[in-house]
């Protein structure tokens, strides 16, 4: 089993021109969106000074390919065309895909090109016009209908989109007048969604679309949209030199076999004594998720442990390690997988309060 990891993008904004109005808009973009970059073609840039935040090309093409996935997004002064030639090639999901937004050579139009709701290139677009006086042009059939959209909603609440694919049913109802069904336990999404536009009774036959938010992995239909809440805090303990392997083996069938979803995990938590345990500090930058360490008072504080251990007493002087440290990682929540261990790890999950 693998579990996705999201490109590691630069959070900053990339700004391209290459003619003499295009370097002018973009400076003045730039001074609007701090830690932005300017890439200017050397053609049309005379300045010798050095500067950490302006780049100078020979080749359009060439350079926009080096940088595409290194940033969240990119701001493109010329046209639409020459964008849509250049970045074809390099789309793969819109998930992962850093907004797009075009802007004409004088600054009148800020398109929002590619990534408008999970990218953010509507937003990064309405921005831009209102820098440069401009109109927005955004093409997004729920924004334009003055609709919601499941994948921004699922965005802003920080939700993972497990089936995309599966994204366009759910607006399209929306769109078409219609209702969807709902399994969403916590109230993520149901709070921001007019009551007519889903029913909670799974099955119904008045609903056209289904979306499952929940951190357990159930049946579904394929064409039911899977969100996973950042609910689950794993507690982890294991002996010294362990390998990220073992450790990402025993955690990955855990999850199997108690049914929940990795991509539900919000936090890894262990004992102090292990902030400098190799394998499990290579197993969280994998993941890309944080550790959190608790010295001996905090695991013993936690009184709601199920299994305690001697042994584990005996030698770090507490009754538990990763059950009172998922638990404290929870914010005090409900311990719903007790520990399980082989003979290196021991694991156990709670869930947030």
């Amino acid at each position: 089993m693998v579990i996705e990891v999201l490109i590691n993008k630069n959070k900053s904004i990339a700004i391209w021109c290459i003619t003499p109005n295009g370097k002018d808009l973009g400076q003045k973009i730039q001074g609007r969106f701090k830690g932005s970059i300017l890439f200017v073609s050397e053609k049309i840039w005379q300045d010798s000074r050095r500067d950490k935040n302006r780049v100078t090309f020979k080749k359009l093409s060439q350079e926009i390919h080096q940088q595409f996935n290194l940033f969240s997004g990119h701001i493109f002064i010329f046209s639409t065309g020459i964008a849509v030639r250049l970045i074809a090639p390099l789309l793969n999901s819109k998930i992962t895909d850093p907004a797009v937004v075009v802007v004409d050579d004088n600054g009148n139009h800020a398109i929002s090109l590619i990534s408008g709701h999970l990218g953010g290139a509507n937003m990064l677009a309405t921005k831009i016009a209102t820098i440069l006086d401009g109109i927005a042009v955004i093409t997004t059939a729920t924004d334009t209908n003055l609709l919601p959209a499941i994948d921004l909603i699922a965005k802003d609440k920080g939700l993972y989109i497990e089936t995309p694919q599966n994204i366009k049913h759910i607006n399209m109802a929306f769109l078409m007048g219609d209702s969807i069904e709902i399994y969403d336990p916590f109230g993520f999404i149901k709070k921001d969604l007019p009551e007519n536009f889903w029913i909670n009774k799974i099955n119904s036959d008045q609903a056209t679309g289904s979306v499952f938010c929940s951190y357990e992995t159930k049946n579904v239909s394929c064409e039911t949209l899977v969100l996973r809440p950042p609910v689950l805090s794993v507690g982890i303990g294991c002996n010294r030199g362990t390998s990220h392997e073992e450790i990402k083996l025993f955690l990955f069938s855990v999850f199997k076999k108690e049914g929940l979803s990795l991509h539900s995990i919000c936090r890894l938590a262990t004992s102090e004594i292990k902030r400098d345990e190799t394998g499990l500090l290579s197993f969280s930058k994998e993941l890309k998720i944080q550790i959190d360490f608790y010295n001996k008072k905090d695991l013993n504080s936690v009184k709601t442990i199920q299994t305690p251990s001697k042994m584990v007493e005996k030698h770090l002087g507490v009754k538990s390690v990763c059950e009172a440290a998922a638990i404290l990682s929870s914010g005090s929540g409900k311990l719903i997988v007790p520990k399980k261990k082989n003979k290196d790890v021991t694991i156990a999950v709670a869930i947030k309060k």
